[in-house]
């Protein structure tokens, strides 16, 4: 896996390079995000397998498909030509997220996933938006699940960051020190 995300780099890169140039970094997330998912699905990625499809006939299936949920711009066409023709249309998931990863940077924004035993009231969501705000100095989307499992407590996902606040985490680690 570190292969193919050291190697979707620089075309992440590009594409985002482009997409900041053209002020357009919402649609490239979207064309990225779609495109992505149409060559991670099993049935298109075996088409996409097949040795007799020629490099431009594979963006252009790919194209086909992303069109019939939105336009796809003559860069975003280009890209994936790019890809097709160096045999990386596969890395695509990638980069998606690599881009969602650079695009979140730029906006200074970051995306937060709390679970939580019991479900948060938006009092509680507040408090912690302005808790995050403040530690990660960017602007947060909050997204929460609940999880019984956890006893009480929360956990937050923000990028690589966790932070596990959970009553079953806690006894984690005390059991853990115990066992020292």
């Amino acid at each position: 896996m570190a292969e193919s995300i050291t190697v979707a780099r620089p075309y992440t890169k590009a594409a985002f390079e482009t997409a900041l140039a053209q002020g357009d970094l919402g649609s490239w997330s979207e064309f990225l995000s779609m495109a992505a998912a149409v060559v991670a699905e099993p049935s298109l990625a075996q088409v996409l397998d097949n040795p007799e499809l020629t490099a431009t006939k594979k963006a252009q299936l790919v194209t086909d498909v992303v069109n019939g949920s939105r336009p796809v711009s003559q860069q975003a066409q280009n890209f994936l030509n790019l890809l097709a023709e160096n045999k990386r249309l596969s890395l695509l998931p990638e980069v998606s997220n690599l881009y969602e990863t650079l695009k979140a940077n730029q906006e200074q924004s970051v995306d937060v996933s709390i679970v939580s035993a019991f479900d948060l009231g938006n009092e509680q969501q507040d408090k912690l938006t302005l808790a995050l705000n403040a530690m990660l100095s960017r602007e947060i989307n909050i997204t929460s699940t609940t999880d019984a499992s956890l006893l009480g407590g929360v956990i937050v996902y923000a990028g690589d960051l966790v932070i596990d606040g959970s009553v079953k985490g806690k006894l984690s680690k005390l059991a853990e020190a115990m066992n020292v």
